[in-house]
């Protein structure tokens, strides 16, 4: 059966941990599966990546271009086929990091926003999107400091991000899983992994 995982959070949140921690539970039950992340997952994105990552200053509208042309390659090239065969995709990062990031972070206008993210993605939504959510102080902590675009920005930057992730949680309780990011990822993997069973 196809499906199609997201994990959301801000940076620090312990996304990674959790994908790797699904992805080996699936195929130890022979379950087709593949993971991949944003900006990446294609020769294009990880180029891309690249550039979001070297620390040039750009304009926020520039940024949020940037990603929707790594997200539509990596949709086309890599995510949509990988459902179509029938297997089951898991990303780290998806549409509603572009809304989190550039709309409440940057202050780009959600409907613009909105309008690519259809485009890149052709309309593609999550089966489930996992938040795991965390104080902003605590995440930054967790956080090795690099120097991309994100990681200077001031306080109440990361705060609106955390909020537009609850916003978006909120308005789909359906297709979203809140976690608690400071519980241990022992406790969060096991919560992941009863909602991905109920979803396959």
């Amino acid at each position: 059966m196809a499906c199609f995982i997201v994990f959301e959070g801000g940076d620090g949140s312990g996304k990674s941990t959790q994908v790797h921690s699904l992805l080996r539970r699936l195929r130890r039950r022979g379950i087709k599966v593949l993971s991949t992340y944003e900006p990446g997952g294609t020769p294009l994105g990880r180029a891309l990546r690249s550039l979001l990552k070297s620390g040039e200053p750009m304009a926020a509208i520039s940024e949020l271009m940037l990603f929707e042309a790594a997200r539509a390659q990596l949709v086309s090239q890599v995510i949509q086929p990988f459902l179509d065969d029938g297997g089951v995709v898991i990303s780290d990062r998806f549409t509603s990091s572009t809304t989190a990031y550039q709309g409440y972070g940057r202050g780009i206008d959600l409907d613009l926003i909105e309008r690519l993210n259809f485009a890149a993605t052709k309309g593609l939504k999550p089966d489930l999107t996992v938040l795991l959510d965390l104080p902003v102080e605590t995440a930054l902590a967790r956080k090795e400091r690099g120097v991309d675009n994100f990681d200077d920005a001031p306080l109440n930057f990361h705060q609106n991000i955390r909020q537009g992730f609850i916003s978006l949680a909120t308005a789909n309780p359906r297709s979203w899983l809140v976690l608690d990011g400071q519980r241990t990822p022992k406790e969060l993997s096991l919560d992941i992994w009863n909602k991905v069973q109920e979803i396959l």
